[in-house]
């Protein structure tokens, strides 16, 4: 986060919700994120469902194991999921689509995904319209932005001249 500035020192570090930042509303568009009295209990429920949904994964993915195309959507379905429940509850004034983001990518470098989302400047490609939707708590736009994302960087990868090929010999 070097390099970014924020509105307000008290903003750094803190929770909507808490001491200073009591009445701090956030929106993307006209869709407001939770109520800043109501972060923390959502984040409570946010932590029990991904650490149930991680371990459930786990159970089901054997590290170094190729992901089927079910596997690979149960995947990519966490990572919309966490990204867009973030991005819903809001619990940042600032930072919190980056914060999702990194949600997202090391949810897929976990279960042997590349990074996809990329972190600065913010994804084009209809995330923007998939982070408003999320903020109502709808993440399916997210999961099919995240489908084309991860598509579209195995492609690259796999394309004539890309990293991987370049680097060969080296």
């Amino acid at each position: 986060m070097e390099g970014l500035e924020a509105d307000d020192a008290k903003y750094v570090g803190a929770f909507r919700g808490e001491p200073g930042l009591e009445n701090v509303q956030v929106r993307i568009g006209t869709q407001y994120g939770v109520p800043a009295d109501s972060v923390a209990e959502e984040l409570q429920k946010f932590q029990v469902k991904l650490q149930e949904s991680v371990g459930l994964l786990d159970e089901m993915l054997q590290p170094g194991q190729a992901l089927t195309a079910d596997q690979l959507g149960a995947v990519i379905v966490l990572c919309a999921w966490t990204h867009s429940e973030w991005v819903r509850i809001h619990p940042f004034a600032n930072g919190n689509g980056r914060t999702a983001r990194l949600w997202a990518n090391s949810i897929a470098l976990r279960y042997g995904l590349p990074p996809f989302v990329r972190l600065r400047p913010r994804p084009d490609g209809g995330y923007g319209a998939a982070g408003a939707q999320a903020m109502s708590g709808n993440w399916e736009p997210t999961a099919k932005v995240f489908h084309k994302m991860l598509n579209d960087l195995l492609n690259e990868l796999e394309s004539p001249g890309s990293v991987n090929e370049s680097s060969e010999g080296t």
